[in-house]
């Protein structure tokens, strides 16, 4: 495309966009929906129109990992990487596309046509192998659809026309309850919301009316607070901070002169296992939307985003179209309902492959416009949130839940669960299991009955929480899920007798270096040493040096690391050495220390370009 056509393109895209620079993660990724990549003439353009530093434009570029700065190819194929596709064997796969397309993992085809790499989970974890083609999942990848997809871009195909069962994506509920099993016809649970009568306590406790001056809505707010006090409803991201009280402290966070409160659901799940927000934003939509709108009429918002990670992107536009109705149907906008000044609206923000977005003040920066490196706190975002503003941030789950307890009240919500953890939840179960997909039970089931029912045998360890969670060894089968006990944001990965522990850690390692903002050193190094002392296991070079080193090296990453993934990053090496020892010891093939680098092995691409591999092309050891 000439500098011309790139500049007018862009420029339809900033006007679009209103030259608003804390829209810039949007606009680079229309810019590379329409171009394939980011051009150093698009970002010429936006220096130019948004008046924005070039440092800060490219920064921000190459903070996303489905961002390029270079060409990638019309197509661009990212294998999903986690542990559940190693084990489905996606790697002889991928392995499989390269040579029929003749391009090397990692690289761009000679012809400019494709590339072919791999990315973190894409949360296809039920069906996989998946990959990612320009952004859109295909599953369920055997040898036969990786044949037909080599066909496909060898034939130029667009993407819109390639056959639509590749983009097919199941649901895979297996158990259901309250969230699951409710339908709500839109526009009910704020309905009910709205008729609330206030509990005096709580209207006498309340420090500030809902939107002054409104007639006739002073009570309704206070008293779905105290619904949601009563509830005793916690966040289902992971952190499990009481959800009332979140609501609360925004609701009463002062404000200045032209600022607004804002709420925003968080629906950038990239813990490796976890997929339920997949499911809840395809067959719940209207209730996420619906428990939204309940939590801004409650503390007083009119602005709401919903963070869409980047893996979901074919979900875009159903979810603009869902919103889409809710406006015609008077239940977003202005006047909502009916009622004047309950305005309120929703605009979807994609994500763009940065897993330390799930973090809720990273977010903010990433929907600002900027690079999604976590904030210190405090100040917290109920307080100084997006722009500054009073923000409160939920799981996609968090708002289903308390869309039901707008229709059905507080205290019918309590009653399910434990006296610590109200309500069900919902766990995303893949791996070595004969029905892997969504079951959501109450809060209080114990591991074993979720491996009974999804048909797991001989299982040896379960990673609940994903990789910065807990593996459990089979004598914790009768813990159960929640706060109290194994608390989890949704994950529940399944490994039997035949895996290796060892090579499950390492997956997960290898993911938190990739995932590494690099904001703080301690992290941006640390994960690094800690993935190239997995590695140097892996090749038989370990010894029990490098448990030591680990632990240090956990001990530094807890004291100094800026967010929780640096603090948790060693967790799976940790659990696994205590609780999967053998796994380990296999790998240790020396008494004393030996140093990781591997002449041999690193002249093994030599090796491959000469085409030798005979005695005489290796190095022994050295005695």
């Amino acid at each position: 495309m000439s500098t011309q056509n790139t500049s007018d393109t862009v420029t339809a895209i900033l006007v679009r966009h209103q030259r608003d620079a804390t829209r810039l993660v949007q606009i680079l990724r229309e810019i590379q929906e329409q171009e394939d990549w980011i051009s150093p003439e698009a970002i010429d353009t936006l220096e130019q129109e948004l008046a924005v530093p070039r440092t800060k434009i490219e920064a921000v570029a190459g903070f996303y990992s489905f961002f390029y700065t270079r060409p990638k190819g019309r197509y661009r194929v990212l294998f999903s990487n986690n542990i559940t596709d190693r084990m489905l064997r996606n790697i002889p796969l991928m392995e499989r596309l390269c040579a029929s397309l003749w391009v090397e993992r990692g690289k761009v085809s000679e012809d400019g046509l494709v590339s072919i790499s791999t990315t973190s989970c894409t949360g296809m974890c039920d069906q996989g192998p998946a990959i990612l083609v320009n952004n859109m999942a295909i599953t369920r990848l055997d040898e036969a659809r990786v044949d037909a997809i080599a066909e496909l871009i060898r034939a130029q195909v667009p993407l819109a026309d390639w056959p639509p069962e590749f983009f097919h994506v199941e649901d895979n509920i297996r158990r259901s309850d309250i969230l699951l099993d409710t339908v709500l016809e839109p526009g009910d649970a704020l309905r009910t919301a709205l008729a609330r009568q206030p509990n005096e306590s709580v209207a006498a406790s309340s420090s500030r009316s809902w939107r002054e001056g409104l007639p006739g809505t002073e009570g309704g707010p206070a008293a779905m607070l105290d619904e949601m006090m009563r509830s005793r409803l916690r966040g289902r991201g992971g952190a499990g901070f009481a959800t009332g009280l979140k609501w609360e402290a925004c609701r009463n966070a002062p404000l200045k002169p032209g600022q607004q409160r804002i709420i925003v659901c968080n629906a950038d799940e990239g813990e490796p296992g976890t997929f339920k927000d997949r499911v809840l934003l395809t067959r719940r939509a209207d209730q996420v939307f619906e428990g939204m709108t309940v939590a801004a009429y409650t503390v007083g918002a009119q602005r709401g985003f919903l963070y869409l990670r980047g893996e979901y992107r074919y979900l875009l536009d159903p979810l603009n179209a869902v919103l889409a109705r809710r406006r015609e149907e008077g239940l977003l906008g202005s006047n909502i309902l009916g009622v004047p000044g309950l305005d309120f609206d929703i605009e979807i923000h994609l994500g763009a492959g940065a897993y330390v977005c799930g973090e809720e003040s990273a977010l903010i920066e990433s929907l600002e416009g900027k690079r999604g490196t976590p904030r210190n706190r405090p100040p917290f975002p109920v307080t100084n949130g997006y722009l500054d503003q009073p923000t409160v941030v939920n799981n996609v789950e968090t708002f289903v839940a308390a869309a039901l307890i707008a229709l059905k009240g507080g205290d019918w919500y309590g009653t399910m669960g434990t006296s610590k953890s109200s309500g069900t939840k919902l766990l995303s179960v893949s791996g070595d299991c004969a029905r892997p997909g969504i079951y959501e039970y109450p809060f209080g089931v114990t591991v074993a009955r979720v491996l009974e029912d999804c048909g797991a045998e001989h299982t040896q360890a379960v990673q609940i929480s994903g990789a910065s969670g807990v593996c459990l060894a089979s004598s914790e089968f009768g813990r159960h899920i929640g706060f109290e006990d194994i608390p989890t944001a949704g994950a529940f990965m399944v490994f039997n007798k035949s895996r290796d522990m060892f090579e499950v850690a390492r997956n997960f390692i290898h993911f938190f270096a990739h995932e590494s903002c690099g904001f703080c050193t301690p992290c941006r190094v640390g994960t690094t040493l800690l993935k190239n002392m997995m590695d140097k296991l892996a090749h038989g070079r370990g010894s029990l040096y490098d448990f030591g080193e680990i632990e240090k090296l956990n001990q530094i990453l807890l004291a100094t690391s800026h967010c929780g993934l640096g603090h948790s990053a060693c967790n799976p090496v940790l659990d696994t050495i205590e609780k999967f020892r053998p796994a380990y010891e296999r790998h240790l093939l020396h008494d004393q220390f030996v140093p990781a680098f591997d002449l041999d092995r690193a002249l093994a691409g030599a090796r491959q370009m000469t085409g030798r591999d005979d005695d005489a092309a290796h190095i022994g050891d050295m005695e």
